[in-house]
């Protein structure tokens, strides 16, 4: 009777058109193209539980039953906003009595054999950016993972994978990372550095390495702060009372600014370890822990906080317009296409995120210069020691507002190729740890 069943439900998904080779993809667990009755039973439980868990997430009013309203909120809460029309229109695909509601048959009937992706909380999985875009500054607010992705260990993977794309990308990108420091740093009037005469100047003095100096501190500090982010990202969850898979958009801001801020206190002696490398001429320092040990010897255990306030001040701004500049294209995209397909594709994903971390950058820039300032000032002899206030005020008297900019143009001459190149190999470390691609 089941293989009669499993015939009878396949002629059916080709004879209306749906989606068939997206749910044999879904269903192939062995991945040799082929839906065996084994895989499509055990698709059909799964699509089943899912299917139930969505519907008792939507019925808010706990009525056994879904409408337009329920929908709208449900979709805002995920940070997708669709009007009221928009919300019947999709009620009317599936409500089959004309209440304009819909209940648990219609709900299983209509969506029990579209692909995973066509449900709602998968339409927010596409837009996940802060895991597999690393542009330099980890400072985006973390994505969510759903509980799914939590049990089956599904989230450590996105981490790993982040992780490893992150520091592929920044070994690609030092030199211009490097050369956005010595202009922050040694740009002024008098010393106005561009892109050319400065990646000349670094290879004069210290040969084609030294383009990559800091780089090595850079790419150890990925894995203790995506770790520590994640893990304060989850308990400031928990702490700010939401049990929802998804949060709205307020809440994700609130959570992530805060795990930023743990994050970074946690692990910015590394920051001033990652600037002070950088800037270093050769022969100062034989490696990483000569150099902490330099700075411990000679200017105690405070200079390794040297910079913390902007750097602390400045995730709110990133972190903010990174997030709202994110969620508007993303709605302005679903708004126009989104009734077609759910899935954005890769094109307008990496333009989304490369946008929105270049806002985000460009919100927080003068607080990350003034950070890098006060992180080496010690290293600039005959430099007073200012404090964030007093740096601001030389910087805007002695050089103007666009004082505040200088290494810029390195700062977003990198974004694109670090945004494409975390993104192919986060794509490729993800299959190789076992992470179907949605």
């Amino acid at each position: 009777g089941l293989l009669l069943l499993f015939d009878f439900l396949l002629s059916f998904m080709v004879s209306f058109s749906l989606p068939l080779q997206k749910a044999v993809k879904s269903a192939d667990n062995d991945l040799d193209g082929q839906m065996v009755f084994e895989e499509f039973v055990h698709y059909l439980q799964d699509q089943e539980k899912d299917l139930k868990l969505v519907f008792k997430n939507l019925d808010r009013r706990r009525a056994d039953k879904i409408d337009s309203k329920e929908i709208m909120q449900s979709l805002q809460d995920l940070g997708v906003h669709i009007s009221q029309q928009h919300a019947e229109k999709v009620l009317q695909s599936m409500d089959k009595n004309g209440t304009m509601t819909i209940d648990w048959n219609e709900w299983s009937n209509y969506l029990l054999l579209q692909p995973k992706e066509n449900n709602i909380p998968e339409i927010t999985l596409y837009w996940k950016h802060s895991t597999l875009f690393d542009v330099g500054d980890n400072l985006m607010v973390p994505d969510d993972f759903t509980t799914e992705e939590k049990l089956t260990g599904m989230w450590w993977r996105h981490l790993v994978a982040g992780g490893g794309a992150g520091a592929v990308s920044r070994t690609f990108t030092a030199p211009l990372d490097r050369l956005k420091v010595l202009m922050q740093v040694h740009g002024s009037r008098s010393n106005n550095m561009c892109i050319m005469s400065g990646l000349t100047q670094m290879i004069k003095e210290g040969g084609m390495r030294s383009l990559w100096r800091g780089n090595g501190i850079n790419i150890i500090k990925i894995a203790p702060e995506s770790a520590i982010k994640f893990m304060a990202y989850e308990q400031i969850k928990r702490l700010i009372g939401s049990d929802k898979e998804t949060l709205g958009i307020l809440e994700r801001f609130v959570a992530g600014s805060m795990a930023g801020v743990i994050a970074q206190s946690t692990i910015y002696p590394m920051e001033v370890l990652k600037t002070r490398l950088a800037l270093r001429k050769t022969g100062q320092y034989s490696g990483i822990s000569d150099c902490a040990k330099s700075i411990f010897r000679r200017e105690g255990l405070r200079a390794f906080y040297k910079g913390f306030i902007p750097n602390m001040m400045g995730i709110i701004p990133y972190a903010g317009m990174d997030l709202a500049v994110y969620e508007t294209l993303k709605n302005s995209w679903l708004e126009k296409y989104g009734a077609n397909s759910t899935d954005p594709g890769v094109l307008v994903l990496l333009g989304c995120g490369t946008v929105s971390s270049t806002c985000g950058q460009l919100a927080s820039y003068p607080l990350a210069l003034v950070r890098t300032r006060m992180q080496a000032q010690a290293m600039l002899e005959g430099s007073p020691q200012l404090t964030m206030s007093g740096l601001f005020k030389q910087i805007i008297q002695t050089e103007g507002a666009t004082g505040l900019y200088r290494g810029l143009a390195p700062n977003f001459l990198k974004v694109i190729p670090a945004v494409s190149i975390s993104y192919v190999v986060y794509e490729n470390l993800k299959m190789s740890l076992g992470v179907k691609s949605r």
